[in-house]
């Protein structure tokens, strides 16, 4: 009979790799400032905010996007002088590498000036987005 070997280590050690991966998953991800990187109407396709601009990476397949879409319209709809700024990464790849953009969505919120106040990474929620707004009027 041909039996299986086993390392004992192997069941050990999966429940610790994959702990720390389902925790990140799915998780927004927030960064300060970007080094006082700014950005301008010519990189953005569009006009900055009068007070901000909520600068939305998306990809065509990205599920997410699509809900982070509907959430930074609705607060660029309601907080006066901020705008929303879709960019498909893929089309704008120069600026992706640029900004270390790693994945869909990723939100870079704008003060009025155009200079990078947070970076967040994954699905924002509205009153995350409101709050970070806060940094950047």
């Amino acid at each position: 009979m041909t039996g299986l070997v086993v390392c004992p280590g192997t069941f050990a050690a999966a429940p610790v790799h994959g702990v720390p991966h389902k925790r990140r998953n799915g998780r927004t991800r927030v960064r300060g400032r970007d080094d006082g990187k700014r950005l301008g109407a010519a990189e953005l396709g569009g006009e900055l905010g009068e007070r901000a601009t909520l600068v939305q990476f998306s990809s065509a397949f990205c599920a997410p996007c699509r809900a982070t879409r509907r959430v930074l319209g609705e607060v660029a709809a309601m907080v006066p002088g901020v705008t929303h700024v879709e960019i498909d990464a893929e089309a704008r790849l120069d600026l992706v590498r640029a900004l270390g953009i790693l994945k869909t969505p990723t939100v870079l919120v704008l003060d009025s000036g155009g200079r990078v106040v947070r970076r967040a990474a994954g699905q924002p929620r509205k009153v995350d987005v409101i709050a970070a707004l806060g940094e950047a009027v």
